[in-house]
C-alpha cells in the first residue's frame, strides 16, 4: 500500500500538469481574441477611422503556442521517464516565449508604429493609438501557468522513476546503485541487512553473475 502512494502521487501530478496546460491553451486563445491595440487614422478626406488589432493580429505566435500546449498535454499521456523530462523542458521554453511576448508588449513605449505596420496603415495617417492591457496581462499570467506545468511534468517524471526503482528486485537495485556510482539508498541498505550483509562493507557485495556480465 505504501509503494502505491508515490505512483498515485505521480499520476496526480501528471494530471494536474495536463489540466494546467489545457487551461493555459484556453488562456492564450482568449488573449488572441482580446483587443490589444486601437489605431485612430485620418486621411484628410473622410471621417476618422479606428483600426483594431486583436492578440492574434498583434502576434501570430499566440495561437500556435496554444496548439503546442494542447499537443503537449496529449503527449504527456504517452511518454515517461527521460522523454517526459524533455517534454517538460520544451514546455518551459514555451513559457519563456510566452512571457517574452507579453512583457515585450507591455514594455513597448509606443505601439503606434508597429501597429501601423501590422495593420498596413500609413504612419502619416496616424493620429492616435490606444494600448489595451487585458490581453498582454492574460498572456503573462498564462506564461506563469505554463512554467508551473513544466515543473509539475518534471516532478511527475522523477516520481515515476523513483516508483519504478522501488519495484526492482533487491539485486537489481544494488546493481543500479553500483552503476550510478551514488550512495546506496535507504531501501537498498535495508535489502542488504535483510540478506545478512553489511551495506557499508564493500567486501560483502555479491560477485556479479557470470551470465549477466557476459551479456
Amino acid at each position: 500500500m505504501a509503494d502505491a502512494q508515490p505512483a498515485a502521487g505521480g499520476r496526480r501530478t501528471l494530471r494536474a500538469a495536463q489540466a494546467l496546460l489545457v487551461l493555459s491553451a484556453a488562456g492564450l486563445w482568449a488573449a488572441s481574441r482580446l483587443t490589444w491595440v486601437d489605431l485612430t487614422t485620418f486621411d484628410g478626406l473622410g471621417p476618422r477611422k479606428v483600426v483594431t488589432l486583436s492578440g492574434s493580429g498583434w502576434s501570430a505566435a499566440l495561437l500556435p503556442l496554444a496548439l503546442l500546449l494542447l499537443a503537449t498535454a496529449l503527449a504527456a499521456l504517452a511518454v515517461r521517464g527521460w522523454a517526459l523530462r524533455v517534454l517538460a523542458v520544451l514546455v518551459a521554453l514555451a513559457s519563456l516565449a510566452t512571457g517574452y511576448l507579453a512583457i515585450g508588449t507591455l514594455e513597448t513605449r509606443d505601439v503606434a508604429v508597429r501597429g501601423a505596420d501590422l495593420a498596413r496603415v500609413p504612419v502619416a495617417e496616424l493620429v492616435g493609438s490606444t494600448r489595451h492591457y487585458p490581453g498582454p496581462v492574460t498572456t503573462l499570467v498564462v506564461a506563469v501557468g505554463i512554467l508551473i506545468a513544466a515543473a509539475l511534468l518534471m516532478r511527475a517524471a522523477s516520481s515515476a522513476g523513483a516508483t519504478a526503482t522501488k519495484y526492482l528486485a533487491p539485486a537489481a537495485r544494488r546493481s543500479a546503485a553500483r552503476h550510478d556510482d551514488a550512495a546506496p539508498s535507504e531501501r537498498t541498505m535495508w535489502d542488504e541487512l535483510d540478506e545478512g550483509r553489511d551495506p557499508t562493507d564493500p567486501a560483502d557485495d555479491p560477485a556479479p553473475d557470470a551470465d549477466t556480465e557476459g551479456r
